[in-house]
């Protein structure tokens, strides 16, 4: 089994170094990690004493793990997840925040489990994600990747300028879904006709 250092790692490799592209909302970002987590985790790297885009620029690999080990893993709970899930929803968390935790509590939810959707794990999304892990953990892995491939597809669905995210310049499977399909069986992976059927409405 991985460590949760190795999975971070991952994360980092898959998100990249620096970029600061306009049409995304989490601003400039260098290894996953955006302006807004280092601002809010007051990282003046620089000393310059304002939060920036040079340290953005500043920040290492290695500090990039380390933020999210610390924020976007230990400290919302993800470590008390069954251990099939914690990967798939530790790199949806670095992506998307507490809306990797609403995903699972929709999917729990409608699979009959009287939980809140408020994007925290506690006791209730603890307990009953441990529940459906049973018998099988890896039915409730592809089911939570299946559920976040949906949420990419409906993001791009309301907003066009992050369809690029979803495909490809030549049409085909962009980041979005190919991250989401990582931690998928490979029998539940969209097939190219597929994912042009599920996108042709963006013309």
């Amino acid at each position: 089994m991985q460590t949760v250092r190795e999975i971070a790692e991952e994360i980092v490799a898959r998100e990249g170094g620096y970029v600061n592209d306009p049409d995304d909302p989490g601003g400039a970002t260098n290894y996953g990690v955006t302006i807004h987590t280092m601002r809010r985790l007051g990282l003046d790297l620089t000393g310059d004493g304002v939060v920036g885009v040079a340290d953005v620029r500043a920040l290492t690999r290695d500090m990039a793990v380390d933020i999210f080990i610390q924020h976007y893993y230990q400290r919302p709970r993800i470590a008390e997840l069954p251990s099939a899930l914690r990967a798939s929803v530790f790199d949806m968390y670095v992506n998307a925040g507490g809306n990797a935790v609403k995903i699972l509590q929709r999917l729990l939810r409608e699979m009959g489990y009287a939980i809140s959707v408020d994007g925290a794990i506690g006791p209730q999304t603890i307990g009953a994600a441990a529940d459906a892990a049973h018998p099988d953990a890896l039915v409730l892995r592809d089911a939570y990747g299946v559920a976040r491939r949906n949420y990419y597809f409906r993001l791009a669905d309301q907003r066009p300028a992050s369809r690029k995210y979803a495909r490809t310049r030549a049409g085909g499977k962009g980041g979005w879904i190919k991250r989401a399909e990582e931690f998928l069986s490979p029998q539940y992976h969209l097939s190219a006709d597929a994912f042009d059927a599920r996108v042709a409405a963006w013309g």
